[in-house]
């Protein structure tokens, strides 16, 4: 894994594309060469343990942004366009302005006030990337824990809003909450069911 040197560089990832509930969230890191924490991987690879130590060692360390889109967002412009939205904001919310940006994906929002490149598996390949990735991913996960203290009966806390059995099940017993993303095809069923029962 490689770290950027030269200029402030800025790597950007997100987390929650694919759940059916909850906001998505993107980070943006810069980091320190000097500080670097140890263990900085892809956060699908890092225990959540160890994502949750590195969260607090990253945030220490580094330039941290974060942003998110809502599922209020995300059902009206799309989970792409709320996707791009977040991590806009995420550099914007650096409290430096980054040199370069180096986002996670093929695609990139459409307008940043610096030069970008988008890098296919980044949170493999840059260390910068690999730290947003667990910032989006911990930020993320302790707001779909949240949310579940109102909302017991989807085990957001260890589902983070995937469909999982638990969160299916969930859904056919007690139906859809503020929370869950009526663009998203599962959720959009449902409703027209429950529609099409209450007529």
């Amino acid at each position: 894994m490689e770290l950027e040197i030269g200029g402030m560089v800025a790597g950007v990832d997100e987390a929650g594309r694919g759940p059916l509930a909850g906001p998505v969230v993107a980070a943006a890191v810069i980091l320190d060469i000097g500080r670097l924490p140890d263990g900085i991987d892809d956060s699908k690879k890092v225990p959540r343990e160890r994502r949750e130590m590195l969260h607090g060692l990253i945030a220490a360390s580094a330039q941290v942004g974060v942003g998110m889109a809502s599922v209020e967002e995300i059902d009206s412009i799309n989970i792409l366009q709320a996707t791009l939205l977040a991590m806009t904001r995420a550099i914007e919310a650096l409290p430096v302005a980054p040199h370069h940006v180096l986002i996670d994906g093929n695609r990139q929002p459409g307008s940043l006030p610096c030069a970008c490149r988008t890098v296919i598996r980044g949170d493999a390949i840059s260390l910068s990337i690999a730290a947003a990735s667990i910032i989006a991913k911990v930020t993320r996960d302790r707001i779909m824990t949240a949310l579940a203290l109102d909302h017991p009966h989807y085990g957001w806390e260890r589902n983070a809003g995937y469909g999982t059995p638990e969160h299916q099940r969930a859904l056919s017993l007690v139906g859809i909450s503020p929370h869950h993303r009526r663009s998203f095809e599962p959720i959009y069923r449902l409703m027209n069911q429950d529609s099409r029962t209450s007529n």
